[in-house]
């Protein structure tokens, strides 16, 4: 527990940054689970024999960083962790990922149906004004908890056979993959930041103009064809997500890498 640790006040780093390290500690080793209480800035203070200026500045940098949360004159607790997710860099589902962060997954399925595409979306998908599409419209939760909305639109001459299927427990791109013309094996994807809209606020539970990570998914099967347009807008403070890049080795000058 905290009362058992010590700062180290010869050394050059800022006793507000030992403080918060420390805090983030306890919390990964248990002492402090998600959703409890932590110490208040006047026990903090005199626990580290600090100031409570320092003890301010490290909660306040824990609460932007929306590792802790605080309640008006309840306290400040610890909050859920974000989900890591790699779905930006792999064709990767939404269960996988949540699975991966000791959670469980669920889905609800809001819509699915055969649609005339809306204008915007035949135009992205280079398909005529008055297309046929199947519509699906998920809301997708970890642990009952709503992180993601997502709307998906598929070519009805291809996918319409996707319409029997039960997508509260089947994933999209296993579906998708049993076919060989709507296997998805080449996405783009277009992430940009936005503030959470009326149908956010109502489907996934959270505060008009909070951040929202707005994607755009393009899935296109080997032939080229334009399989998936996806629209996800996920809780910016659930969710973040995670790309490795690798350099490539440079060649030696005989033509062999290193």
């Amino acid at each position: 527990m905290l009362q058992e640790r010590v700062l180290d006040k010869n050394t050059p780093i800022p006793l507000y940054f030992q403080l918060e390290k420390l805090i983030m500690e306890e919390i990964e080793n248990g002492a402090y689970p998600v959703g409890s209480v932590i110490p208040t800035e006047k026990e903090l203070s005199q626990m580290f024999g600090i100031s409570r200026t320092t003890v301010r500045q490290a909660i306040a940098d824990l609460v932007r960083k929306e590792q802790l949360y605080r309640i008006k004159s309840k306290g400040t607790f610890v909050a859920r962790p974000k989900i890591s997710q790699g779905f930006i860099q792999s064709i990767q589902s939404f269960d996988e990922d949540v699975r991966s962060e000791g959670r469980s997954p669920s889905t609800q399925v809001l819509e699915l149906k055969e649609l005339e595409l809306p204008e915007e979306i035949a135009f992205q998908m280079d398909m005529a004004p008055g297309a046929r599409a199947v519509y699906l419209y998920r809301r997708r939760c970890a642990d009952g908890e709503p992180i993601v909305r997502v709307e998906t639109y598929l070519p009805y001459d291809l996918c319409s056979f996707t319409l029997t299927h039960d997508f509260t427990s089947e994933s999209l791109y296993q579906v998708l993959s049993e076919r060989e013309e709507t296997d998805v094996s080449r996405i783009t994807r277009i992430c940009e930041a936005r503030l959470a809209n009326a149908d956010d606020v109502a489907v996934l539970n959270m505060k008009r103009g909070r951040p929202i990570h707005y994607f755009i998914s393009m899935g296109r099967n080997r032939a080229g064809r334009l399989i998936e347009y996806s629209i996800a807008r996920y809780r910016g403070d659930q969710s973040q997500f995670r790309v490795e890049l690798h350099k490539e080795a440079a060649p030696l000058p005989n033509g062999r890498g290193l």
